[in-house]
């Protein structure tokens, strides 16, 4: 079953919308605006050659745009892939009825990884590994907390188990009862079995899919965008992209990258894979199977199974 490809918005967003927030806030870098796309939680419109207007669609995320303006100028000096560090930051402007922050953000060219198949994303395999291990890093005190990624598994118990007793509701159309389902309860309780993460909290990207990976003509890992869910906590929750992004020959060569530039164990994989399906059932679940982001949840919903 086809849905959209983002939950429905409850912010009004639009291309008239961010030409008058540029043009009050931001004047100098006035310039055409085309949308691009609805995020999950945000809208992305073009501005001119090199900027691109970020504004939140959802209420609920608003506030992880604050999170982004704050952390990643940090992080952009400690990667080596860039990422999209604000150019400006934008104001809530009750004025012109949007009442939250928003940003300008640089321009990367190249192709959605969401766009391409599964094989072609393979030669961004080490490039990626080699994004999570510099950014996994221990994060300070005061690090954003998330509560639907990088917390213990057991935390997601339950709202994982309700989506396989649904069978994804109308997402993958298959019975809650039906084989597929019981090999993806089989993983999840494997996931959950595993020991938890004892060390410090650990910065992460948290929503690390193919949608939120630019890759350059080569294939190789361009850039990557949008870190609204950007936390600190248990690293498998990156090392979920294994699934997500790749199929079985790629992620062997992604996992082999992360293990020689850091120490991970068993444990830590299987709770990645565990955060894969959290990930990729919560996107059929909510949108379905159809347009870029329910390939990726339908993708990742079969690679945890083909391992």
């Amino acid at each position: 079953m086809t849905m959209t490809d983002a939950p429905e918005p409850d912010i009004p967003v639009d291309a008239g919308l961010a030409a008058a927030l540029v043009a009050a806030q931001h004047p100098d870098l006035a310039g055409p605006i085309v949308r691009l796309a609805n995020g999950w939680d945000n809208a992305m419109f073009r501005l001119g050659e090199h900027h691109l207007v970020r504004l939140p669609r959802r209420t609920i995320a608003a506030g992880l745009v604050l999170h982004e303006q704050r952390w990643l100028p940090g992080i952009a000096r400690r990667v080596s892939v860039p990422v999209p560090a604000p150019v400006r930051i934008g104001r809530p402007a009750p004025e012109l009825g949007f009442d939250f922050p928003w940003s300008i953000l640089p321009w990367f060219d190249g192709a959605s990884a969401a766009d391409v198949e599964p094989s072609a994303r393979a030669a961004a395999a080490a490039s990626l590994a080699a994004f999570v291990a510099e950014l996994g890093v221990p994060a300070p005190a005061d690090a954003p907390v998330n509560a639907y990624r990088g917390v213990p598994l057991a935390e997601r118990d339950e709202v994982v188990r309700g989506r396989l007793e649904r069978g994804f509701g109308a997402g993958l159309a298959v019975a809650p009862e039906s084989e597929k389902i019981e090999a993806l309860r089989a993983v999840w309780d494997r996931s959950l079995a595993a020991n938890p993460w004892s060390g410090p909290p650990i910065w992460q990207h948290g929503d690390l899919h193919p949608a939120n990976l630019v890759l350059a003509a080569s294939g190789d890992l361009a850039a990557v965008v949008d870190f609204g869910d950007v936390c600190a906590g248990d690293p498998a929750c990156d090392l979920a992209t294994a699934w997500l992004t790749f199929g079985a020959p790629a992620r062997a060569a992604f996992r082999a990258e992360v293990e020689r530039r850091r120490e991970t164990d068993d444990a830590m994989w299987d709770r990645a894979r565990g955060w894969a399906l959290v990930l990729g059932s919560a996107i059929v679940d909510t949108i379905g199977t159809g347009g870029r982001l329910g390939r990726v949840g339908v993708h990742a919903l079969d690679e945890v199974l083909a391992d």
